[in-house]
């Protein structure tokens, strides 16, 4: 364990794979008594079934998912869901939702509109449901701008994935003021916590792969000034060279994006994260030394 932090413990990213499900809501309780501020869940592994059995396995700790595919259950169906979430965990649940990747969709045969109208008549519709209850805060995946503003307008809440550091403040600078302190910013940060820095480095380039293959995040990565990484990656895609890719991702954009290395450098880049304006930051652990249970006991022995 390195020296204490002068901020909260983080939040966790919490996926339950299949073979390990019970496992996993175990992990969820020691999560809870080491006292980590909350747990974000993925569509990966069905979140909201998830954030479900957490309701009832965990007794204080906040959670929610981040995010679930909108697009993926009717609107009425995840009213009912959120609402029973949110009833039975005592108000401890926010919704994450989001319009998920083209390809994603594209793969599950959904045809989709425009992400920010579809997103304002999903939570529209989401507030008309009748007789379900009441539902929990509802929060927007947000990478851009305009989505970050349509956060403010209707949500309580924002949550970032893979965004660049240096680049935050500039987004919160610009950012609409919601008009409550209880507004959620979360943000997920692949972590790979080794004093091998660079298989740290490799665990989270492999992270990353499929996120640089989507055009939405290169031009958020352009926009936060990494012009010249996104597009080598892009022309070695268009070429279909995909072993060049991970050579393209250079250690700036890698440390602006992600943690990695030893106890240390994740710690003093989780408080300059904390420092950039990022209330909740949702650690996405991985390991250079096994599988995802590793990876946790490696974060814990982190925080002590």
């Amino acid at each position: 364990m390195v020296g204490a932090m002068s901020h909260p413990l983080p939040a966790l990213s919490l996926a339950a794979v299949p073979g390990r499900r019970a496992a996993t809501l175990e992990l969820a309780k020691e999560i809870e008594n080491r006292g980590f501020s909350g747990l974000y869940c993925p569509s990966f592994g069905d979140g909201m079934s998830l954030c479900l059995a957490l309701a009832m396995a965990t007794e204080r700790i906040e959670f929610g998912t981040s995010i679930a595919n909108m697009y993926t259950r009717h609107v009425a169906d995840y009213a009912q869901t959120a609402s029973f979430i949110h009833e039975i965990s005592n108000g401890r649940f926010r919704f994450g939702i989001g319009v998920s990747h083209e390809p994603a969709l594209d793969r599950l045969g959904l045809d989709v509109g425009r992400p920010l109208a579809d997103t304002r008549s999903f939570v529209d519709e989401l507030r008309a449901q009748k007789r379900i209850g009441d539902l929990p805060p509802i929060v927007l995946a947000a990478m851009r701008d305009k989505m970050c503003a349509l956060s403010a307008e209707i949500g309580d809440g924002m949550v970032f994935a893979n965004a660049a550091r240096s680049a935050f403040p500039g987004t919160l600078e610009r950012f609409p003021d919601p008009g409550r302190d209880d507004f959620f910013i979360g943000g997920m940060i692949p972590t790979c916590i080794s004093d091998d820095r660079e298989a740290a480095a490799a665990v989270n380039r492999r992270t990353l792969t499929g996120y640089v293959a989507l055009p939405n995040y290169r031009n958020y990565w352009k926009d936060s000034g990494y012009r010249e990484e996104m597009e080598a990656i892009e022309a070695a895609l268009e070429v279909g060279d995909r072993d060049a890719v991970p050579g393209l991702m250079t250690d700036a954009w890698l440390s602006d994006c992600t943690l990695y290395g030893s106890a240390t450098e994740v710690r003093d880049g989780l408080e300059a994260w904390y420092d950039a304006g990022l209330t909740t930051p949702i650690l996405v652990p991985s390991s250079a030394n096994g599988g995802q249970m590793k990876a946790f006991e490696e974060l814990f022995d982190l925080f002590g």
